[in-house]
C-alpha cells in the first residue's frame, strides 16, 4: 500500500505554479480573440463563410493530426524522462520536434496559397482575423519548438534535479497548450458555419 507520501507525490502538478499562470493567461488572451472573432463573424456571416470555403481543410486537419501526433511523442518522452530511458526521450522528442516543423512547414504552404489567391489579410475581415490568429498560434509553435529544444537538452543530463525536472514538464505543458490552442483555432476558423 502506497504512504501518504508517496500518494502525494503521484498527484502532484507538473510542471511549476509560475508556469501554470502563464498558461492561464495565454489561455485568456486567445479566448479574448476567440470572442472577437465570433463578434465580428456575427456582423458579416456570409462574408466568414464564403472565405472559410476557401482554407484548405485537408490541410487543417492534417495539421491537426500531426499536433496531436507531437503532444502524444511529448507524453512519451516524460514518461521515458521518468522511467530513466534517455534514449526513448531523445528519439520521442526530437520526433515531437519534427511534427512541429511539419506543422510550420504545411502553415506555410498556407499562408503562400492563400495569399497567391488573392486571400490576404487586407482581402476582408475573415483573413485579417485568420492570419492573427494563426500568426500567434504559429509564435507559439516556434516558442514550443524552443521548449522541446530545452528538453532535448535536459536528456543529455546524468540526472535531473527536482527543478529542472520542473523545467521539463513546463514545456511539455506548454506544448500541450500549444495542440489544445490549435484544435480550438481549427474548430473555430475551418469548421464553424
Amino acid at each position: 500500500m502506497a504512504t501518504p507520501t508517496e500518494t502525494a507525490h503521484a498527484r502532484r502538478i507538473p510542471g511549476e505554479s509560475g508556469t501554470w499562470v502563464f498558461l492561464f493567461g495565454d489561455m485568456l488572451v486567445f479566448g479574448a480573440f476567440f470572442v472577437t472573432f465570433l463578434v465580428e463573424r456575427a456582423k458579416a456571416p456570409e462574408v466568414f463563410d464564403q472565405s472559410r470555403a476557401t482554407l484548405h481543410i485537408g490541410v487543417g486537419v492534417l495539421n491537426t493530426l500531426v499536433l496531436l501526433t507531437s503532444s502524444l511523442f511529448v507524453v512519451l518522452a516524460l514518461n521515458a524522462l521518468r522511467a530513466g530511458a534517455p534514449t526513448l526521450v531523445t528519439r520521442a522528442t526530437a520526433a515531437a520536434m519534427l511534427c512541429g516543423l511539419t506543422f510550420v512547414a504545411l502553415k506555410v504552404f498556407e499562408y503562400v496559397s492563400l495569399g497567391t489567391a488573392g486571400h490576404g489579410p487586407g482581402a476582408n475581415h475573415f483573413y485579417l482575423y485568420y492570419v492573427i490568429l494563426t500568426g500567434l498560434h504559429l509564435f507559439h509553435v516556434c516558442l514550443g519548438l524552443g521548449a522541446l529544444t530545452f528538453v532535448l537538452t535536459q536528456t543529455r543530463r546524468a540526472e535531473l534535479t527536482p527543478a529542472r525536472t520542473a523545467l521539463v514538464e513546463g514545456a511539455a505543458c506548454f506544448w500541450h497548450l500549444v495542440d489544445l490552442l490549435w484544435i480550438f483555432l481549427f474548430a473555430l476558423l475551418y469548421l464553424v458555419s
